[in-house]
C-alpha cells in the first residue's frame, strides 16, 4: 500500500486527497439536498493534532511535501477545522450547521506507515485509548444531540465539550485562500463559473 505522502492517479497527494479533498468535494456536492433537508448537520472529525499542522495548499497537490507522517496529518486535520468554520460561515442562515470534532487517541491503524519503533509504542499505549466505539461518541453527540441543535462553526473536544480550535484554524485569510484552493483541485470552481 502506498504512504501517507504518494500520489493519486489525478497527480494529488494521497492524505490530503483522503483527509481533506475528498470531504470537501463530497460535502459541496450534497450541499443542495443538504440544505432543502433543513434543519441539518454537518460534522467533520478533526483531531487536537491540528493545533500542530499547517495550513499549506502546496500539501494538497504535491508540490511540497510535509517533512513527516505527522505534519502531514497533522495539517490536514487542521485544514478540516478550517473547511468547517468557512462552510458554517458560508451556510449561515440556511438551517444547516456545521461543526467539527476531536474524537479523543483511538486505538486504530491510523500508525501503519509510521516506523515500526513508533507502530509498537503506540500498541503499547492501546490500552490507555479508546475503542472505535468511544471514539464515535462525540461524532454521534455532534450528529445527532439536541444539545448541540442550531450551534454552528464550533470545534468540540472528545468529552463533548466545546472547546476552542487553534488561532490558525480561526483566520479568516487562510480560509478563503484554502477554499479557493480545494475548489479549483475538485473542480467546483470551474462549475460555478460556467
Amino acid at each position: 500500500a502506498p504512504g501517507p505522502t504518494a500520489p493519486t492517479s489525478k497527480g494529488l497527494e494521497l492524505l490530503f486527497a483522503t483527509n481533506v479533498l475528498g470531504p470537501f468535494l463530497l460535502t459541496n456536492l450534497l450541499l443542495d439536498t443538504i440544505k432543502a433537508s433543513a434543519p441539518a448537520r454537518i460534522v467533520t472529525v478533526s483531531s487536537f493534532m491540528h493545533h500542530k499542522g499547517t495550513v499549506n495548499t502546496k500539501f494538497l497537490t504535491g508540490e511540497e511535501w510535509p517533512a513527516n507522517c505527522s505534519q502531514a496529518y497533522n495539517s490536514s486535520k487542521l485544514m478540516n477545522v478550517v473547511f468547517t468554520i468557512e462552510l458554517a460561515r458560508r451556510l449561515q442562515g440556511t438551517g444547516v450547521a456545521v461543526n467539527c470534532l476531536n474524537p479523543g487517541v483511538v486505538k486504530t491503524n491510523i500508525m501503519r506507515h509510521f516506523h515500526w519503533a513508533v507502530r509498537l509504542l503506540f500498541n503499547i499505549c492501546g490500552i490507555f485509548m479508546k475503542s472505535a466505539e468511544e471514539g464515535a461518541v462525540s461524532t454521534l453527540y455532534c450528529a445527532v444531540s439536541k444539545e448541540v441543535e442550531g450551534i454552528t462553526g464550533k470545534y468540540f473536544d472528545s468529552d463533548c465539550s466545546l472547546a476552542l480550535p487553534s488561532d490558525r484554524a480561526q483566520d479568516p485569510g487562510v480560509a478563503h485562500k484554502l477554499w479557493d484552493t480545494l475548489e479549483q483541485l475538485t473542480g467546483l470552481g470551474n462549475s460555478r463559473a460556467e
